[in-house]
Formats: C-alpha cells, sequence, structure tokens
C-alpha cells in the first residue's frame, strides 16, 4: 500500500508520521524545541532553524523507514502566526507566534475603535485579541518600520512549509478566519479595504481549503529534503484544527480537547457562530463552522513544575495521585503566560493560594492538573452559552498519555472523553488531509483510520467536591484581577 507523509509544527516541538493509506501506522518521529522569549511578552519562532529545519530532520528520518516514496505530504502548524517575508520568500524576522504573543495590545484597541468591535465580530466571526494577525501586522509596521520595509508576503507555520516545498503562496480559509480583522468569514475573502489599511503594499495569499493539493515539490525542495520531485503537497491548515480531524471531531456537536502546551477546544457548530469570549472560525472544510477556545498555558505549567522540582513526569504523576481530590486545599489559576479564552486578557498571571508549609511538590502538580480543567469547563460553558452542541468530547494530544489528567478533566467536567486509537494529534491529520487531497480517502473514512478505543468516565463520587472548588475557582480571577494587573505593570 501507498503512504502518506504528515508533518506539523509545534510551540515546543515538531512531530512527524509515516501512514499507510489505509490510517496504518508505519512510523513516527519527534524533534523538540525551544520558543523565543526576546522581551516580556513577546514569544517567537525562527522560520529556518526551528520549522524548515525540523521539517527536513523529521522527513529524512521518516523516509529511512521504507523503501518506496511516499504519495502526497500533508503539513500543520501553530497558528496564527506572523511570518513577514521579502520578495525572495526570506524570513526578514522571526515569526511572531499566536496569542500566546501578547506584544500588540496597542493595536488591538487601536483597531477596535478603528472597525467597531460589533462589525469586526460580525464580518469575522472572531474578537480583537492578541490571538488576531491585523493587530501584529500593525505592530510590525509601527515599531519595526525597516522590517517592515522589506516584508512583501506574510506566512504561517504550515503555508511556509508549503512555499518552501513548491513556490506557492497560498493560505487555507481555516487559517485565514484567525487573521482578524482581514478575513471576511461569511464572504470567505479577504477584506481588502482593512487588509490596505492595516498592511498596505503586502501581497496576501490565495485562498485554499487545507486537503486541497496546491503545487508539487520542486526540484531545489527535492534536493534539500530528499522527497521526490512532483509530490504532491496539501494546503494544510492550523494544528488544532487538523487535530481535530485526526480523532474524527469533524460532525456538528463533536468537541475535540487538545492536551498540549496548551489546551485547546474545537466545538463543530452546525451554522457559522460568533461570541465575544471565542473565536468563531470557519471549519477545516467547506461549508463547515467552528467554535473553538484556548488557553495560554496547560501542559506548559506542568513542565515547569517539572523543571523547577526536578523530578520526572511518573513521579509526580503517582505523588498528585496520592494527594487526592483538591491538592490538599491548593487552588490554582493556569493564567502563567495571561489567557485566551474566554477571558481575553494578557495581563492575567497564574494565581496559587491556600499554601501551607505541609505542602509538597505532589500537591502543587494536582493543582496545576485541575486547574486546567477547571480552565476547560469555564471555556466548555461559554460554548453552550454561544450555541454550541457539546455532544462528544473526544481527547487528543501527549497529556493523554497520562491517566490522571484527563480523568481529572472528566471528572470535573461530569463528562465523560473519547480516546483514539492514535493520539499523535495534527501530524496524523496531516496525513489524512493529504489522503483527501489526492483520493486516497474519504471524509467518513477517519472512523476506519482511527477508531475508538477507550473511554476516560467521570467519577460521579468527585462530583460535588469538584463542583465547589470550581465556584470558587471562577471567584479566585475577579478578586486577584487589580493585584496581577498592577505586578504586571
Amino acid at each position: 500500500m501507498a503512504a502518506i507523509l504528515g508533518i506539523d509544527i509545534g510551540t515546543a516541538s515538531s512531530k512527524g508520521v509515516l501512514v499507510r493509506d489505509d490510517g496504518t501506522l508505519l512510523a513516527q518521529a519527534v524533534r523538540p524545541h525551544e520558543v523565543s522569549r526576546p522581551h516580556p511578552g513577546w514569544v517567537e519562532h525562527d522560520a529556518t532553524t526551528v520549522w524548515w529545519a525540523d521539517f527536513r530532520s523529521l522527513v529524512a528520518e521518516l523516509l529511512a523507514t521504507r523503501a518506496e516514496p511516499p504519495v502526497a505530504i500533508g503539513c500543520s502548524g501553530i497558528g496564527p502566526c506572523l511570518l513577514p517575508v521579502d520578495n525572495g520568500g526570506r524570513p526578514v524576522r522571526p515569526a511572531i507566534l499566536y496569542g500566546v504573543d501578547t506584544r500588540a495590545t496597542a493595536q488591538i484597541a487601536e483597531q477596535r475603535a478603528a472597525f467597531g468591535e460589533r462589525e469586526v465580530l460580525a464580518r469575522c466571526g472572531s474578537p480583537l485579541t492578541t490571538q488576531a494577525i491585523g493587530p501584529k501586522l500593525a505592530w510590525l509596521r509601527y515599531h519595526e518600520p525597516a522590517v517592515y520595509a522589506r516584508t512583501r508576503r506574510w506566512h504561517m507555520a504550515s503555508s511556509y512549509l508549503v512555499y518552501r516545498l513548491t513556490g506557492e503562496y497560498v493560505l487555507d480559509h481555516h487559517s485565514a478566519s484567525q487573521c482578524v480583522p482581514l478575513y471576511d468569514s461569511v464572504d470567505h475573502r479577504w477584506i481588502e479595504p482593512w487588509c490596505e489599511l492595516i498592511a498596505p503594499g503586502l501581497d496576501w495569499p490565495r485562498l485554499v481549503w487545507p486537503a486541497d493539493v496546491v503545487g508539487k515539490v520542486s526540484d531545489s525542495a527535492a534536493q534539500q529534503t530528499g522527497l521526490p520531485v512532483g509530490l504532491p503537497v496539501i494546503a494544510g491548515t492550523i494544528d488544532a484544527w487538523s487535530e481535530s480531524v485526526s480523532v474524527g471531531a469533524v460532525e456538528p456537536g463533536d468537541v475535540m480537547l487538545m492536551y498540549g502546551t496548551t489546551m485547546f477546544l474545537v466545538d463543530v457548530v452546525g451554522s457559522r457562530a460568533s461570541w465575544p469570549t471565542l473565536w468563531g472560525t470557519v471549519g477545516a472544510f467547506p461549508g463547515t463552522y467552528t467554535l473553538a477556545g484556548g488557553m495560554a498555558t496547560s501542559g506548559a505549567i506542568t513542565h515547569w513544575l517539572r523543571d523547577l522540582t526536578g523530578a520526572a513526569y511518573p513521579t509526580l504523576i503517582r505523588e498528585a495521585e496520592s494527594v487526592g481530590v483538591g491538592a490538599g486545599g491548593l487552588l490554582m489559576l493556569p493564567y502563567f503566560a495571561g489567557e485566551r479564552t474566554p477571558l481575553f486578557d494578557p495581563d492575567a498571571r497564574g494565581v496559587l493560594i491556600g499554601l501551607t508549609t505541609e505542602h509538597e511538590r505532589g500537591h502543587l502538580y494536582r493543582a496545576a492538573l485541575e486547574a486546567t480543567a477547571f480552565g476547560v469547563r469555564h471555556n466548555l460553558e461559554a460554548m453552550a452559552a454561544a450555541g454550541g452542541d457539546l455532544r462528544r468530547l473526544v481527547a487528543v494530544g501527549g497529556g493523554t498519555a497520562g491517566e490522571l489528567w484527563p480523568r481529572v478533566v472528566s471528572d470535573v467536567l461530569g463528562r465523560p472523553q473519547e480516546l483514539s486509537r492514535h493520539t499523535i494529534g495534527a501530524a496524523y491529520g496531516d496525513a489524512f488531509l493529504a489522503a483527501l487531497g489526492i483520493g486516497a480517502a474519504k471524509l467518513t473514512d477517519i472512523a476506519d483510520w482511527n477508531p475508538i478505543t477507550a473511554t476516560v468516565e467521570p467519577d460521579p463520587n468527585h462530583a460535588e467536591a469538584y463542583d465547589r472548588r470550581y465556584e470558587l475557582y471562577r471567584e479566585l480571577y475577579p478578586a486577584t484581577k487589580s493585584i496581577t494587573h498592577r505586578l504586571t505593570h
């Protein structure tokens, strides 16, 4: 059978898979990397030494596992990001990452005033926040005019890889729908007057759908990567939506929970929806829409605690398990890098309350897991208020590998979560989208590619305790907001 490649560029690592065209996983590879934080509130990646270098390294490892060449490739990546490039497609500065980069708060306020919050929400589906591309472009133009003067085009992680492979300048409709306030999610096109006002003189990418074949691997790209000349390349998309596809969360009422460096939620809805505390986006396929939420930190906090304490994850999980519900009286706000939905507060900060000298690292780790679970519940409540149909929760991502974290989330939500055979995530979804693109699969085949193999059931004995603690969690942010804001500034 033919093989298909999927490559995903994540915040803390890049992942790649080689998949047979019936969904069988043939090989996988991972490349960890770091973000750069040159100033407070800035979060960046170097496109050459991170995105392209990881891509080449992953492809080389995966191709070495099989004699026959692949028949297609799909790529995804973090987003929405802003990578400015010059006339020759060369990056002119590191990429400014998605909503975790909070540098453009002044430009957000300016664009809200210029275009009107209601008008932006009505046309774009999402409010102006740190997630939006428009304010980042305005920040670049104002604060780095020499860099902006050299900029002719811009990319996200997936579109940059597509450009390096094919020379095509494209962006998928879903990724474009996160480029607030530049894309009209009703008419599925760029809002040209607003584009020219915010970023005059730039070329705008041709709009396509994630599974569309947009080009073929060029001679130059083949020499650099080892991929065969002429290999079909699909447009790809932002990682969370490819991840949602990977576990079959593609029908109205399906909700994907992505356990990663950040926690991300995608709710597939039956018709276009918008809500002031969520992102309303175009879906991965024509005629589909989603409501999305994202926490600025989740796995990033567990990573921080691991490094801080020097304990391995299995040890921390075992100790947190023994602590039990409530983390020994600790309560945490997980806003270690501000918070995205449903607060949209880049100046929010992490809070840990209830500490005594009796608390140990297991209590801290348990409090972090419970905090992210409370954040998921807060987002799902916002989705329900927005009209989302939350029928089925499907979990995916590295955080599902340990049983405790998804179990805590299900206990806090009082809802089951389904787990698929493969929880690799976006790279697997990229391979499936590539299979769709070349006609080797149809959308309903994802259930056979990646069937549900387990369900995490909530423990009803924990419901009352978690309900009480969730009430305190919701009280803690407004009670500490003014203090954390003053500390931030």
